[in-house]
């Protein structure tokens, strides 16, 4: 495409320069593909580079189908098999990327996101993947073959980022859709993926943003604003799901890794309940100290477990006709109640924050129109869709790179 109008020839297209497409497009090159990766934002890997604070989250140790969410909970269990957590923390190794263990056994780079995407960008040059950025596609039309049983694609693209804007004609024997889903438009989340999905008659499930923050409209807003960048270990039950991890308060509502998870279960209308204290009776021990502590006040107590600003702020909820009253003076049953509330906070988000902080999209293109051992389309032979914009999501920690990479692995395999 160094001409301003240009033509050419390949076998194998792929649509966004992500996670899933870079790791199918260096697969698919590796078996001796003519591959070009066709990126719309000026980068690659923008997500990558940005996960994990920096650091990337590229896998985990513990990678199981209970870690995914799909219709068809079944689907992602084929490519998961063929390229596991260990093969890509081999190609890891590899390159000589350090890299730690967090809790939950989460991976991170230990010095920068960028070396992941140093290597995919590495192993793509050394295949000989043609990469081209600030690409926008104008038009997919298929083509119909010799052989009545195969297509090919013809894409009519601009590459902005040069003076004249180039045209080209690019056609393909496979095209794969990597172009993600909504979350993150900053970061180049968009519906194209759902929209080429849509001409080619593929269903799309419902989709809305996972692994999210919520947000609050009634007196949980105040509070959540004075509480700004408090954090608490705690547990958050939510439509028969539950997650141990920590809570942030923001100033628009609740964030933090447990948040997060839950948020991928959540409905709006739906009802959160958080324990405070899970590893903790709270009714039995309030009513512990009163006899043990009957002098101190009930703030006292409760701060010795949970911030000093949570548990003021709680005091202003719950109990703020007792500020001043030492525990001896307070009733058993109010104790009781409080410590319920405690264990048992029942919460009602307005909302969560959207696609625009949302780590995924839940939901996509349909898997019961998709191939599980190929990613291609079941009627439309040469049209492969990988990564999140099909209806498969992880939860946090790992499993949404793992999902790009073998899946993109895995497609690559056939294109």
């Amino acid at each position: 495409m160094n001409k301003n109008s240009s033509s050419e020839n390949c076998n194998a297209i792929v649509l966004g320069g992500g996670a899933a497409g870079l790791m199918c497009a260096l697969t698919a090159a590796q078996r001796g593909r003519h591959v070009i990766v066709l990126e719309k934002s000026n980068q690659i890997g923008k997500k990558i580079l940005m996960s994990g604070g920096g650091r990337c989250n590229f896998t985990n140790y513990s990678v199981e189908p209970e870690n995914f969410l799909s219709a068809n909970p079944h689907f992602c269990k084929s490519a998961l098999s063929r390229y596991t957590q260990w093969d890509f923390i081999k190609l890891v190794e590899k390159h000589g990327i350090s890299f730690e263990e967090r809790k939950h056994q989460q991976l991170f780079c230990k010095e920068s996101a960028n070396q992941i995407l140093m290597m995919l960008e590495n192993e793509c040059t050394q295949a000989g993947v043609t990469i081209h950025t600030h690409c926008e596609i104008n038009s997919i039309k298929p083509l119909a073959a010799e052989d009545s049983t195969e297509k090919r694609y013809q894409l009519d693209i601009s590459q902005a980022g040069k003076t004249p804007v180039q045209q080209a004609t690019l056609i393909c024997d496979s095209l794969v859709v990597a172009t993600g889903g909504l979350s993150v438009p900053t970061l180049g989340g968009s519906s194209m993926g759902y929209d080429i999905a849509r001409q080619f008659d593929l269903q799309l499930t419902e989709r809305r943003a996972g692994l999210v923050p919520f947000m609050f409209t009634d007196e949980l807003k105040t509070v959540c604003e004075q509480l700004s960048g408090v954090s608490t270990d705690i547990e958050v039950h939510c439509n028969g799901q539950r997650f141990r991890e920590s809570l942030l308060f923001t100033h628009r509502g609740i964030s933090g890794p447990a948040i997060l998870q839950i948020s991928s279960y959540w409905l709006p209308g739906n009802t959160i309940t958080i324990n405070l204290l899970p590893d903790m009776n709270t009714r039995a021990w309030l009513c512990d100290a009163k006899q043990s502590k009957s002098k101190s006040l009930l703030k006292t107590v409760v701060q010795q477990k949970l911030p000093r600003a949570l548990t003021e702020a709680l005091q202003e909820l719950w109990w703020p006709e007792l500020t001043e009253k030492p525990l001896a003076e307070i009733s058993d049953q109010v104790l009781i109640t409080i410590g319920e509330k405690l264990n048992v906070w029942n919460l009602k988000p307005s909302a969560t924050e959207g696609y625009r902080t949302a780590e995924v999209t839940l939901g996509g293109v349909d898997t019961e129109g998709i191939s599980s051992k190929t990613f291609e389309a079941n009627h439309t032979p040469g049209l492969y869709f990988i990564g999140e914009v099909l209806d498969v999501s992880g939860h946090l920690g790992g499993f949404n790179f793992q999902w790009a990479w073998s899946s993109g692995y895995v497609a690559g395999l056939y294109v």
